[in-house]
């Protein structure tokens, strides 16, 4: 436990964690920032402490870390919990309203997965401008040269890059807390904003100008969403230990240390978190500030190769290649195309704005957005599931809400100033899950089904047997009764069949895993058939010859033999339609452009490649 919560530490909280170094700016710098006033800094102090206290010890850590599918938590394992694991196949229009806004709020984190890096890095680097302004000019080369690093080291997996970057973490939140408690104690006066009165008053005095300040407010929680699809990874109880014993806390007085000085010094609002840094200790603060971003960058990146290998398995995105990295934790994956995707985004981003604070108008819708559909998942789910009364679901889901939709409006405010660049990686993201949705809805509906029951062409056989060859041959078969169409493709032009044909369904679970011991059920059939039934987790991993061999065990009837078993995969030529709806049209051209580039069924089932056997044909998707 003490091993898993310190790895939690160095990828769960990073974001939240490096947070210090650029919200409390943000409310106070560019056109839309505040003036930083005695009265002010205590009510901008009110709502970063509150909305840490509701948003994430309270939503995040005591509630929504209760509502975990087997132990994964995020949008996706909500998702499934509330549709089932074959959302490509919801029919009902209810259904299709959940998961099309869990797709959305999915693709916003996206784009939060590609802001984060950028912003956490850049804000560190820039600490050395406050001890030598000369520096400015090499933030951005050395913020890009440690950000290639960072993505180059994401194949040893996030078990190991948590062990090293878990101490370093921890030293980051010793430290803080050290910072801000000095700062705290020459001020005490900035206590008074655990008053929650004081952060009403804000707003009273403010107005307009001080609800546009909440686009600020929200940075400080910038990772409560990677912190709740990160579950997976080490699970709950680390996770809920290293918040409530080091990170809240550290965050905590961080924030009133920095609010201690501004009242001081108003003067420090542009760089708060390094004015409260003694001369001395920059350098040093520099560095430890630059090791502790990089973890942040951590969290984010983790929490999106979850998603997608999550969305790969719901059926809401193309299968991609996915590397297991621990041979403990199931959760803990590599994926290689994405990690590089995420690299070249996040450099071009830093490229682009090339300071934090242009950057920071930016963040904050992305992690609004995402928040407040969790809510709403979140809300249907307690009724489905938990069966909690409306009224109970009103006072925890609706205040959540309430904060949310807070957030979210005050975020659009920034739109022209940087907060069109999340919206357009979600949007592109959006459509991507979008035309898969509708191309495999589409594709399902186009495949013919041969219509034949199996227990009408088995006896068929007796009265008109084909030739028998040796070995072993595996078909796909769907669920159901009927025989599959690649077996009489190959009856019809081979005019062979094997001694021993092998019938395999596979089916996906909404569960994260299927206990060993619930896989497979296997029957015994006339004419050498044996019919395979395997269930998985939507987390698990695929590996066909290792099932059979271990399913054909528990029968007399059949056996395995690699080295004389034959694959036969059906191979699809998709053609788009020539008319009707265009923008049908052009989601199936999408959809048929990724179907073509998907992880390929061999490598996804685990087959040898020189075992399996492909029938083409062509199909129109009507």
């Amino acid at each position: 436990m003490p091993a898993l919560a310190l790895a939690a530490l160095g990828i769960v909280f990073g974001d939240l964690g490096t947070s210090p170094l650029y919200a409390l700016q943000a409310s106070f710098g560019g056109t839309l920032g505040v003036a930083p006033t005695h009265a002010n800094v205590i009510g901008i102090l009110s709502l970063f402490l509150w909305s840490l206290i509701l948003m994430v010890s309270i939503k995040y850590v005591l509630v929504l870390m209760q509502a975990d599918n087997h132990g994964e938590g995020g949008l996706l394992a909500l998702l499934a919990l509330l549709v089932g694991e074959r959302t490509g196949r919801v029919t009902k229009r209810g259904a299709l309203r959940w998961v099309f806004l869990a797709m959305f709020g999915t693709a916003m984190l996206y784009g939060d997965g590609v802001i984060t890096p950028a912003i956490s890095v850049l804000s560190a680097i820039e600490g050395v401008e406050v001890a030598t302004p000369a520096f400015a000019h090499y933030t951005v080369p050395i913020t890009v040269v440690i950000l290639v690093v960072l993505f180059a080291v994401q194949p040893l997996g996030s078990g190991r890059v948590g062990v090293a970057f878990g101490p370093i973490l921890a030293v980051w939140f010793v430290v803080i807390f050290a910072l801000g408690l000095v700062s705290l104690a020459q001020s005490p006066a900035i206590l008074a904003a655990f008053n929650p009165l004081n952060g009403i008053a804000f707003f009273v005095h403010n107005g307009f100008k001080g609800f546009v300040a909440l686009g600020a407010v929200v940075l400080c929680l910038t990772g409560g969403e990677a912190l709740y699809a990160d579950m997976g990874h080490f699970g709950a109880r680390p996770i809920r230990l290293a918040w409530y014993g080091l990170a809240l806390p550290a965050l905590t007085v961080s924030y009133l240390g920095q609010g201690a000085l501004l009242l001081r010094d108003p003067g420090a609002a542009a760089r708060p978190f390094y004015s409260t840094v003694p001369t001395w200790g920059l350098y040093p603060m520099v560095v430890l500030a630059t090791l502790a971003t990089i973890v942040a960058s951590q969290a984010l990146i983790c929490a999106v190769f979850s998603l997608t290998r999550q969305a790969g398995q719901l059926g809401l995105s193309p299968r991609v290649a996915v590397k297991h990295t621990s041979f403990s934790t199931a959760g803990q994956i590599y994926l290689p195309g994405l990690n590089w995707v995420l690299m070249a985004g996040t450099i071009a981003v830093v490229l682009g704005f090339r300071t934090s604070d242009s950057l920071a108008a930016a963040f904050g819708i992305a992690v609004s957005a995402t928040m407040a559909i969790t809510t709403i998942l979140f809300a249907a789910f307690a009724r489905v599931h938990w069966k909690w009364p409306v009224w109970r679901i009103a006072l925890v889901a609706g205040v959540f809400m309430v904060v949310d939709l807070a957030f979210v409006a005050a975020n659009a405010m920034k739109f022209a100033d940087g907060g069109w660049l999340p919206l357009s990686i979600g949007a592109m993201t959006f459509l991507v899950s979008t035309s898969w949705l509708v191309g495999l809805r589409t594709l399902r509906r186009s495949r013919k089904d041969s219509g034949l029951p199996l227990d009408a062409f088995i006896p068929s056989l007796v009265a008109s047997p084909p030739h028998r060859v040796r070995g072993t041959a595996v078909f796909l078969m769907a669920a159901g009764n009927s025989v599959p169409t690649t077996l009489l493709h190959h009856l019809k032009h081979n005019q062979v069949l094997h001694e021993q044909v092998v019938l395999l369904t596979l089916l996906t679970e909404e569960i994260p895993r299927v206990p060993p011991a619930e896989r497979c059920k296997v029957e015994c059939l006339d004419q050498g058939f044996v019919r395979v039934v395997a269930r998985y987790g939507y987390l698990e991993m695929l590996h066909v010859p290792q099932l059979l061999e271990q399913a054909l065990q528990q029968v007399g009837c059949a056996t395995y033999d690699a080295m004389t078993t034959s694959f036969y995969l059906g191979r699809e030529s998709l053609v788009a339609p020539t008319g009707g709806n265009l923008g049908r049209r052009m989601l199936l051209s999408l959809f048929i452009l990724l179907y073509r580039n998907e992880l390929d069924v061999t490598t996804h089932l685990g087959l040898p490649p020189n075992r399996v056997v492909e029938m083409g044909a062509r199909l129109d998707l009507a």
